[in-house]
């Protein structure tokens, strides 16, 4: 059973996973950071002043009752609430991961050598169909014309 295991955790593919995770939650700090102390400060500054993030609906009062000034506030008096401004510092965040994954993908693939294409078959036409067969066919998979004789 442990060497089994062994295979398994060394095999390539479980360590490109493994990697890929750290390096994703790694990423994913940074995007994090980049939103909500590079882009978020700015487009609130445009809308007004408005802070996403403290953006959010009463449901149901908690103890004491409203007004919240905070999220934070209206969590720990136990209130309902809605919250709309996590979700848009969510989206906000989800597209710039998946445009930096893009753009990332996209350097990739333009760096990495094109694959030689396959050599191509050899193929010919039927002289009684005109279909594409293959070179050395002697009957035609297509009208199964026999083909020896020509």
């Amino acid at each position: 059973m442990f060497k089994d295991f062994r295979e398994f955790a060394i095999r390539g593919n479980a360590v490109d996973m493994a990697v890929g995770i750290v390096i994703g939650a790694a990423f994913g700090t940074i995007i994090k950071s980049l939103v909500e102390d590079i882009l978020m400060p700015p487009i609130s500054l445009i809308t007004g002043g408005v802070d996403f993030s403290n953006m959010f609906l009463i449901l149901r009062e908690g103890t004491p009752p409203a007004p919240y000034l905070t999220l934070a506030d209206a969590k720990a008096a136990g209130a309902v609430t809605l919250n709309p401004g996590l979700f848009i510092n969510a989206l906000v965040n989800f597209l710039i991961v998946a445009f930096a994954l893009f753009i990332v993908v996209k350097q990739v693939n333009r760096l990495r050598k094109p694959l030689e294409a396959p050599p191509a078959a050899e193929v010919k036409q039927c002289p009684y169909c005109l279909s594409t067969i293959p070179e050395g066919a002697s009957r035609c998979a297509f009208c199964t014309s026999d083909l020896a004789e020509k």
